[in-house]
């Protein structure tokens, strides 16, 4: 049996887990989405009723012997960011896409840093569309989704700023018409590529994450999208 000690970590996610406890869903830095049962943490004595909550910098520690673990210690490090409103939704949904993209018990130590980074953006109320498209692209990349943005799909012609592409999920950019279906401009396609966000692109950049995400999802809808516009 494995035992983790003192691993920096953010909850996802909790669900009830038979009458007392809970499973909560852990997005950890050296060990990255994993699982574990928090025994007697609904008890209103419980050292962990209020720790195990999400966006609160931890510490866990648990033993490890199946997919499942078991907690066996829960501090917070730090005080949690004040999100409120937009910003809030806004770290429900990042919660969420790491859920359903990660696989648990693949570490991404790099994703882990620009996840706490971004939590630390959206508590001082940074414009957080920039922030979320940067995410979502490192996102993708570190399930091995990488988006080609810099060049054409099969021709690896350059992307040129003043031209109109379709973006196929799952290939890249294609050359297309003004008037096809789903186009995006190179300007838009190449200021993600450098991470250089002006505000002109992000209508554009918002809309093609939406259709890149939703083809790795299967088209299964994300719930945090309900509470808002990311």
């Amino acid at each position: 049996m494995a035992r983790m000690q003192l691993e920096p970590a953010y909850i996802l996610h909790s669900r009830p887990f038979r009458e007392t406890s809970l499973i909560a869903e852990a997005f950890t830095r050296e060990y990255g989405r994993v699982a574990v049962v928090a025994r007697g943490a609904k008890s209103a004595r419980s050292r962990w009723r209020n720790v195990l909550q999400p966006f609160r910098p931890l510490l866990l520690s648990w033993n490890q012997k199946s997919e499942l673990g078991t907690l066996t210690a829960a501090d917070q490090v730090a005080s949690p960011p004040a999100l409120q409103g937009q910003f809030l939704y806004c770290g429900l949904y990042l919660n969420e896409l790491l859920m359903r993209l990660l696989h648990r018990g693949d570490p991404h130590i790099e994703l882990f840093e620009r996840y706490r980074h971004v939590l630390s953006e959206l508590a001082s109320e940074t414009s957080p569309q920039p922030l979320l498209r940067i995410f979502e692209k490192h996102l993708l990349e570190a399930c091995g989704y990488a988006l080609l943005l810099d060049r054409e799909y099969q021709s690896e012609t350059p992307v040129r700023s003043g031209s109109w592409y379709e973006y196929k999920p799952d290939r890249g950019p294609v050359p297309c018409q003004e008037s096809a279906k789903n186009r995006i401009t190179g300007e838009a396609l190449l200021a993600l590529h450098a991470e250089n966000l002006n505000p002109g692109v992000l209508p554009e950049l918002r809309m093609l994450m939406r259709r890149v995400i939703g083809y790795h999802l299967g088209g299964k809808p994300l719930t945090s999208l309900s509470l808002f516009t990311a």
